[in-house]
């Protein structure tokens, strides 16, 4: 009998399937995004398919998978562009979308299973008292909250609310351990920043707990601009307002709006830079007012567009966000993009400097962001991929320009966070998983603790499992 088949006579009634093409289907996310990870990981999968549909089937299926030494990976949506939900040493994919109930909303306050698609839960929330989440990636349509909290970092509603991992922002996780005999263990505090972005690899998600914001109908704007550091400085300095209540705002340069933009190119110029805008209605006049003042362009408002003018247009923040590099593989399959951290002396300046050196390899786009109380030009450029030892190069320049690259085209969370191993993350994921069995190869704490973050290096997981094209 094999351990797959010693699982399924373990779990019961629990829904279980090894059928090839729902298995290697959900065995993926969106690291096809990266030429890089596109080649190296296009033969993962896993060997099962798992989805509890409570907490209880959830714990029998880890005690299970502990017996047998069978690797767990959790996934929500598969969404995620870094192999975040890719299960690198086989074994087990937990579907969590079945665990998708929302259990509570209170006043500024949501608690959810992990499972719950966020589109579905803003219907809820807007239907039971006018409220919305505080922020959402441009997948919202399709990603769950769970997989949100424990692969993601900010995304729309960033540029008011901050990042993620903003004390607030989430209030509590509950998780599941792997051991021989699971546990459900509440996060509060300090401790949820160990788990968020941490991909699973030290605890289960299994119910979050939520602050939420007053519902609004946003205006949805597309301001255009002749020359693109004219877009770039009116967005910071409209950014810096905090009277005008926005809940995206982003700056892409030209070509890339009317190249990439399709549904909304007929209202924009080929040489169309362009600012991507959700705003409150009472902060639409005023906004408006500054960046006509700086000679943006009303390209488009979603306010005065016609019923004829609306049909079939995407949510704005789909052009936004990595939905930006989405769109331009659509039409251009050598596209690819770069996670771009700007210095905080001078990153209107950084900015500039890449669009001079790197001019018809790297496009701009601009996430205007909070974190810690500043405001921050955040980038993900859009990049013209040739080959990886290139690419290497170009982050080593942009590293060497005072910019921090955190590597969209590598599995581990310390190469993709620019960071050294974390012992907090180190000493959870030995107390929630002794054997390592939760997502591995993720993090290269894991197999060595004193990991420095080397930019020029690329770890690469030695239990990698594949199966044959």
């Amino acid at each position: 009998m094999s351990r797959i088949e010693a699982l399924a006579e373990r779990i019961g009634d629990i829904p279980i399937t090894t059928r090839n093409n729902v298995v290697r289907g959900k065995s993926r996310d969106s690291f096809w995004y990266s030429p890089i990870l596109k080649e190296k990981l296009k033969n993962v999968t896993a060997e099962a398919i798992v989805s509890p549909r409570s907490e209880e089937e959830l714990l029998r299926v880890l005690a299970a998978c502990w017996a047998l030494d069978i690797p767990v990976t959790p996934r929500g949506g598969g969404t995620g562009n870094y192999a975040q939900a890719m299960p690198l040493a086989g074994g087990v994919v937990l579907d969590m979308k079945q665990m998708n109930r929302i259990k509570s909303i209170g006043e500024g306050l949501l608690v959810v299973e992990p499972g719950a698609v966020l589109s579905k839960i803003e219907v809820e929330t807007r239907e039971h008292s006018g409220q919305e989440l505080r922020m959402h990636p441009s997948t919202r349509e399709t990603a769950t909250i769970g997989g949100f909290v424990a692969g993601g970092s900010g995304g729309v509603g960033s540029v008011r609310w901050g990042m993620l991992r903003e004390p607030g922002n989430i209030l509590r996780l509950r998780l599941a351990t792997l051991e021989q005999d699971p546990r459900l263990i509440d996060l509060t505090g300090d401790e949820i920043a160990i788990v968020h972005h941490s991909y699973g690899v030290n605890g289960i998600i299994t119910e979050v707990e939520l602050p939420l914001a007053p519902a609004q109908d946003w205006v949805e704007l597309l301001i255009a601009f002749d020359d693109w550091m004219t877009t770039v400085r009116a967005g910071w300095a409209v950014a810096h307002h905090e009277g005008l209540w926005l809940k995206q705002l982003a700056a892409i340069q030209a070509p890339a709006p009317h190249t990439y933009f399709s549904r909304h190119r007929r209202f924009l110029r080929e040489s169309d830079n362009v600012l991507c805008i959700l705003a409150a209605p009472n902060a639409v006049q005023p906004l408006l007012d500054l960046l006509q003042k700086d000679g943006g362009r009303v390209a488009f408002h979603s306010g005065r567009a016609s019923e004829e003018d609306r049909k079939g247009l995407p949510h704005l923040y789909h052009l936004t966000w990595n939905h930006t590099t989405l769109l331009a593989l659509k039409i251009d399959p050598a596209m690819t993009y770069l996670q771009v951290g700007t210095p905080e002396k001078d990153p209107l300046g950084a900015v500039e400097e890449i669009a001079q050196r790197f001019s018809g390899e790297i496009i701009g786009h601009v996430e205007y962001i909070r974190a810690a109380g500043r405001l921050y030009a955040s980038l993900l450029p859009l990049y013209r991929f040739s080959n990886e030892t290139r690419l290497m190069k170009v982050m080593g320049d942009l590293e060497a320009m005072g910019c921090a690259c955190y590597n969209p085209h590598v599995y581990t969370y310390e190469e993709g966070n620019h960071c050294d191993a974390d012992p907090a993350r180190l000493d959870l994921k030995r107390r929630t998983d002794p054997k390592g069995l939760l997502n591995p190869g993720k993090m290269i704490g894991w197999e060595n603790p004193d990991y420095s973050y080397d930019p020029t290096g690329t770890y690469e997981f030695a239990g990698l499992h594949k199966t044959a094209p």
